[in-house]
C-alpha cells in the first residue's frame, strides 16, 4: 500500500515539474520527499500483512 502510495505522490511532483506550479508549501520537493518515506517505510516492512506475526 506505502508503495502504490510513493508512485502516486512521484506522478503528482512530476506533474507539478512538468508544469512549473505549486500550491504554497506543496511544492515537487516536498510531494519527492514524501514519496521516498513511503519508499522507505514499505521497504523496511511497515504496512504489510505478515510483519505483525
Amino acid at each position: 500500500m506505502l508503495a502504490i502510495l510513493a508512485a502516486v505522490l512521484f506522478l503528482i511532483a512530476l506533474i507539478f515539474q512538468l508544469a512549473v506550479i505549486g500550491f504554497g508549501p506543496l511544492t515537487a520537493t516536498l510531494l519527492i520527499t514524501a514519496g521516498l518515506l513511503c519508499v522507505a517505510l514499505h521497504l523496511a516492512g511497515v504496512g504489510s500483512r505478515t510483519w505483525g506475526r
